[in-house]
């Protein structure tokens, strides 16, 4: 799955076009590299998504195209929050 829609479905940005946005401006890091919206996510992949002043890690544990509102936290763990 596209990085830009996983950012999505997982609920940790709320739009594909802003997850888009963010990394086309180098805001998202996949395993310490900075990646475009298109890099293919797989599970294990640490993600470092810069908001401003702070940033979240988070830890892929599972892909799904869609889920329920309810059951978006679990397709990730989150590593840290700075």
């Amino acid at each position: 799955m596209r990085l830009d829609k996983f950012l999505k479905v997982s609920r940790i940005i709320k739009r594909r076009t802003v997850a888009n946005d963010a990394c086309d401006a180098s805001h998202v890091s996949v395993n310490g590299r900075v990646v475009k919206a298109s890099y293919d996510v797989k599970v294990g992949d640490e993600i470092s998504v810069s908001f401003g002043a702070k940033t979240l890690t988070v830890r892929v544990r599972s892909v799904k195209e869609t889920v329920k509102k309810e059951e978006a936290a679990e397709l990730y763990e989150i590593v840290s929050q700075a």
